[in-house]
Parts: structure tokens; C-alpha cells; sequence
């Protein structure tokens, strides 16, 4: 994915149909090599920090999530004995180098080679896909790529490869069964994926006598036998992140055009030119219908994500968030390679420079934003931004904190607690500081600090609040009944390359004696 390495392999590909699979590996070197740098470059975002903090405790299963990205997270800072970015993401990025080589053989078994080259070339182009899943220390990287095995093991287990063998081969059942367990063991949406293959079991009529063998029930069984320590984490807290994921989908009101929202939203999370063409193959497989059984496997697979999210948020009270429909839109990555390779085999030279414009776009975007998260040089050309206004405020480390509390001696102080005031403060102090003192969430949003490091366990203990998103006056007034005393300390400058960033005031409670009522914060994410 560097611009010459890219360029050079598209003209290969293109120019001789024999060797996609060269392009493949010249495609994942140099997308992985990219990934290594951006994220060298780039500092750990709110949902990455969080996640990092609290991966130091290991655990069944997590508040937000199920576990494979928190424990992948903390097996590479011990195994590395760092908290780097880069080494934090670096099964992520591995991850996205497996996903890729699956999109390939994906739109290979299905379509041709040429087919799952530009599958994944486009792919690893689609922002949301190639980007944030590629390389941040997100649940959808460990997802995707299980969801993608899962699919290629179901291709071969029902017999629909285009040189389709003799017979199906059950035996890939197991093998999906794995695979369906390990996505579910990532994010719970990953069922949506998994009703989808039942879904085209049942419109496929070549393929609707596996309901009634034991396969894909024993399958499922095994899917279910690893989910199993997420299913004993919420019996043992009362159910909390099933509650919480289920709560997205509550509301009372009404929004008609959200769905033109989210849809929208989507679009740019995989860059409109990409979104649009993946509508088109989408709607000319489902008129195909269960006809075309590759087709039609594959939109049975990626349709209800699509669908869903976009309906959720006609009367949903909370945000959908944009990239939750992703692993569904992924699934139609082999319908438009296939498209695209059609289009390059007719000498289209409109297809040619849309490739080539999509990829001098992404690389120019990540030169651009990995340049300016290391070196913020953009105040020096627009003037400095106002305090906490920075567009890159959240991909911004807040490394300063902790050498400003050092410099207090507060890091060597006994007893000492420090306290964000909502749980992505929070997330942030607590990577920030790398464990040199217990850090808690005083906001009623805590996530999984209510589990690791609730307020209760620190009675007693003084605390350190770092008020990020309050007025300290408020704070002090609203927490002194819970201290001994409390007082307004210096506020510590965050800095971003030796600029100003964001103001942190602190606040030193003596001797916490209660536990603080909420704060009336609400967090994102």
C-alpha cells in the first residue's frame, strides 16, 4: 500500500492474469509495512486507550465487549514487555494481513483469482475496513477476520466454490464452527453474520437439506462451547454487558430519515465511490436472487447488518454508530472484485483511474493525518487551536500528564488514586500513566472501571481528579462531601509535540470516606 509498491503491483495484476496471487503478497507486505508506520505514528485513539488500560486485567469477558481484542492487547505488551502504540496494535495488524489473504481466497473460491485480488485491494482501501479495523486495537479487527474465515470454511462446506468439487465437504462445518466461535468471542455482532448463513439456508434450495443433518447443529454447538466465558462473565455481574449492548436498540422516538443518516455515514467511513458501486453489485445479486447461489451466499451474509442498523435507528434514543454495519458491507467486497475484474479485462479506463485515484486518496490521507498526529504542524500554517478544539485531540497520547505528575512527585505518592470523570478520561489517564497508580471513573458511564476499579475500592485512599471536562469550581463543590477536604491544585498543560493541547485541572480529595454520587457525564463509543 505505499504509492509506488501499489501502483506497480495494480500494473501487474492487471497486465498479467497469471500472477494475482504475486500482487496479493506484494499487497499485504506493503499494506502491513504502512500499517506499522501509521501506527508508529499515530497515538492510541479513546476507544484503543481504554481498551489497553484495562487489558491489564485479564478477564472471562469485558463490560463493552467480548474478550479476544482485550486479551490479544495484553499478550502483546507482555510478550513485547511494552505499551507502545505500535506494539499494542500489532495483532491487529497481523489480523488485518490474514483478513486480506481471506478476501482473496474468498473472491477466488466464488468468482476467479483476479476477482479476489481486487476483492481485497479494495478492501484494504475502504477506510473504516483497511484503516481502523486494519490496525487499531479495536473488537472489529479480531471480528472480521474470524467472520471471513468463517465464510470461506461455509463456501467449501456447501460445495459453492465455481470449480465446485464433486460433493460438498462437511468437514469444513468443524472449521466454521471455529471460526464462529472466535468471531462471537470478539463482538456480539457477529451473530448478525451468522443469522445471515441461516438465513440462506433456508431460500437456497440446493442447500436447505444441511438444516435437517447434524453439521451445522453441531457447528453451532461448538460456536456456543467457546462463547461459553463470556455467557459465565454476565452470570456473575448480573448480566451487564448484554444489558448494555441490548440498551443501543431501546428508544421511544422517531426519526423517518435517520436511516438516510446512517447510510450516508457509512458511506464515508468506506469513501462514497467504493459505497456506491458496493449498492450496485448488492442489487443486482438480490435480483439474481437464490438463482445465482454464489451471489446470493453472499448477500444472504452481509444483508442483515446493512439492513439492520439503519432500521435500528428510526426509533433508537442513542447514536448508531457508523461502522457497526462494516462486517456486513465486507461480505460484498468479492461481488464488486468481481466487477472490477470484468471491467479491467474489457481495457476500462474509467475503472483504472478510479482504482488509482482511491489509492492516491487513501495515501494521501494517511501521509497527512500520520504527519500531522506526530509533528502537529498545522498551527504553525492555520494558528494554534483553541484549548481541547484540536481536530486530532483524540489520537493524541497524553504522555505529558504523566511527566507533569512526576515532576509533582504525586507518582511516587502512597495511597494515591487518580480519578477521570468520565470512563474515556479515564482510559486515557490510565494509558497515559502506565500503571504507576490506580486509576477509577467517578461518572455514572464507568464501563468496564465499574469492574476493574469501581470507587469503593479506593475508601480511604486519597484522590486525584483530573477534571478534563468539568468546571473544577463544580467538581470541588460537588465532590467535597465525599472527602475529608478537597482542594484545587495547579492544572497540569497536555501537550501535543511541545503545543498546548487541553487544560487538565486537578483536584486532591483527602481521604475518600464515601462513595461519590455520579456525575452527570455520559460517554460515547
Amino acid at each position: 500500500m505505499s504509492g509506488a509498491n501499489l501502483s506497480g503491483t495494480a500494473a501487474r495484476a492487471q497486465g498479467l492474469v497469471a500472477t494475482p496471487a504475486r500482487a496479493l503478497a506484494a499487497l499485504i507486505v506493503a499494506g502491513t509495512a504502512v500499517r506499522l508506520v501509521f501506527g508508529m505514528a499515530m497515538g492510541l485513539g479513546v476507544d484503543e486507550s481504554y481498551m489497553v488500560a484495562a487489558s491489564r486485567h485479564l478477564e472471562l469477558s469485558y463490560f463493552d465487549h467480548p474478550p479476544i481484542s482485550w486479551w490479544l492487547a495484553h499478550a502483546s505488551a507482555a510478550l513485547l514487555g511494552s505499551q507502545a502504540p505500535v506494539v499494542v496494535r500489532l495483532p491487529f495488524i497481523l489480523l488485518f494481513a490474514l483478513s486480506t489473504w481471506l478476501m482473496y481466497r474468498l473472491g477466488s473460491l466464488l468468482f476467479s483469482p483476479r476477482a479476489g485480488f481486487w476483492a481485497a485491494v479494495l478492501f484494504n482501501l475502504s477506510p473504516v475496513l483497511g484503516i481502523t479495523t486494519g490496525g487499531w486495537v479495536l473488537p472489529d479487527g479480531p471480528l472480521d477476520c474470524a467472520l471471513l474465515g468463517g465464510i470461506v470454511c461455509m463456501v467449501r462446506a456447501l460445495g459453492l466454490e465455481r470449480d465446485a468439487p464433486a460433493a460438498p465437504e462437511p468437514a469444513w462445518w468443524t472449521a466454521a464452527g471455529l471460526c464462529a466461535g472466535l468471531a462471537m468471542l470478539s463482538k456480539y455482532s457477529a451473530v448478525l453474520t451468522l443469522a445471515g448463513v441461516f438465513l440462506f439456508l433456508l431460500t437456497e434450495r440446493r442447500s436447505r437439506h444441511w438444516l435437517a443433518r447434524p453439521q451445522p447443529w453441531l457447528a453451532c454447538a461448538l460456536a456456543a462451547l467457546m462463547f461459553a466465558p463470556v455467557l459465565v462473565w454476565n452470570a456473575l455481574n448480573h448480566w451487564a454487558s448484554f444489558a448494555f449492548q441490548g440498551g443501543r436498540a431501546d428508544g421511544l422516538r422517531f426519526h423517518p430519515f435517520m436511516p438516510f443518516v446512517v447510510f450516508g455515514g457509512e458511506s464515508l467511513f468506506l469513501l462514497p465511490w467504493i459505497w456506491l458501486p458496493l449498492m450496485v453489485v448488492l442489487v443486482q445479486a438480490i435480483r439474481r436472487g437464490p438463482a445465482e447461489r454464489r451471489g446470493w451466499f453472499l448477500v444472504c451474509a452481509g444483508i442483515i447488518p446493512v439492513v439492520l442498523f439503519a432500521v435500528v435507528s428510526i426509533w433508537s434514543s442513542q447514536k448508531v454508530l457508523f461502522h457497526w454495519a462494516a462486517p456486513g458491507y465486507m461480505m460484498l467486497f468479492p461481488l464488486l472484485g468481481a466487477a472490477v475484474a470484468r471491467r479491467l479485462d474489457a481495457q476500462d479506463r474509467h475503472a483504472r483511474r478510479w482504482l488509482s485515484f482511491t489509492t492516491a486518496f487513501v495515501l494521501g490521507g494517511l501521509l497527512f493525518v500520520g504527519s500531522q498526529v506526530q509533528f502537529n504542524w498545522l498551527p504553525a500554517i492555520l494558528g494554534p487551536f483553541p484549548l481541547g478544539r484540536a481536530p486530532d485531540i483524540e489520537a493524541v497520547d497524553w504522555t505529558s500528564l504523566r511527566h507533569a505528575l512526576a515532576r509533582r512527585g504525586l507518582l511516587n505518592r502512597p495511597n494515591l488514586v487518580v480519578a477521570g470523570l468520565r470512563w474515556n478520561d479515564a482510559g486515557k489517564i490510565d494509558y497515559a500513566l502506565r500503571g504507576r497508580l490506580p486509576v477509577t471513573c467517578l461518572g455514572n458511564d464507568p464501563r468496564e472501571f465499574g469492574f476493574i476499579a469501581p470507587p469503593s475500592a479506593f475508601v480511604g485512599d486519597d484522590v486525584l481528579i483530573v477534571a478534563t471536562r468539568g468546571n473544577p469550581g463544580q467538581v470541588e463543590k460537588q465532590y467535597a462531601p465525599f472527602f475529608d477536604s478537597i482542594r484545587q491544585l495547579p492544572p497540569v498543560m497536555i501537550r501535543h509535540a511541545g503545543r498546548p493541547l487541553l487544560e487538565a485541572p486537578l483536584l486532591l480529595g483527602r481521604h475518600l470516606r464515601a462513595i461519590p454520587a455520579p456525575a452527570e457525564t455520559r460517554g460515547g463509543g
